[in-house]
């Protein structure tokens, strides 16, 4: 029985997407430099002729992968609520989206700090600056109606501080307090104390030291 076009279109959109988390997947392990279409493709199970089918080629598949960062990052501040839910909604889904988006993230760190993908980056950035703008302001009319005397200054140290978390995270992993971390920052808002953990952040075990900043030197130098 032959398919219908809406099941053909399903069945592409599907592979697509399968393609796309797999070149994630391998640009977080092995980075640009080291990932080929051959692994991407056997780790999607699709043939390689798919990539240039659904993406153009390696470089447009890399733009796909730094479009999905953008599209996950900017998501963050279209959430609705009184100001203090919108706060602790950006909060947690910044901290959230770092723990389970870590491979794309890690990724498109990379990306951004090498010069093999620094044009790429560079126009995956032009593509969502509009809506960069719109997630800015939408941030600092929160900080407004929170009552803040620089609401833009507000904006850009939390995007600071959560960019810093994330880093860290890329370089210690689940001994990294990614929840403590989160807490401090509801703390640091005024917001109320979360009643839950997020799902998929892991938490330290009780007594486990915390990461030295003298490590995180090494790591980062190495």
């Amino acid at each position: 029985m032959a398919r219908s076009d809406a099941q053909n279109r399903l069945a592409r959109e599907r592979a697509k997407e399968t393609i796309l988390q797999a070149a994630i997947e391998v640009f977080s392990e092995r980075g640009v430099a080291g990932a080929g279409i051959a692994e991407i493709t056997r780790r999607a199970g699709v043939a390689q002729g798919l990539v240039n089918y659904h993406f153009g080629g390696k470089d447009q598949l890399i733009g796909a992968v730094i479009d999905r960062w953008f599209e996950t990052v900017l998501g963050f501040a279209q959430v609705q609520g009184t100001p203090d839910e919108v706060l602790a909604a950006i909060i947690d889904g910044a901290i959230g989206a770092t723990a389970f988006a870590m491979p794309l993230q890690r990724a498109v760190l990379a990306m951004q700090q090498q010069p093999l993908t620094h044009r790429l980056f560079a126009e995956s950035e032009q593509r969502y600056a509009d809506g960069a703008t719109a997630a800015e302001d939408a941030v600092r009319a929160v900080f407004r109606a929170r009552g803040a005397e620089d609401p833009a200054l507000e904006e850009v140290m939390l995007r600071s501080t959560l960019e810093g978390v994330f880093v860290k995270y890329c370089v210690f992993g689940d001994t990294y307090p990614l929840e403590d971390a989160r807490r401090w920052l509801h703390r640091r808002y005024g917001l109320p104390e979360p009643t839950a953990t997020l799902p998929g952040v892991p938490t330290p075990h009780e007594g486990e030291p915390r990461p030295r900043a003298t490590a995180a030197l090494r790591i980062d130098a190495s």
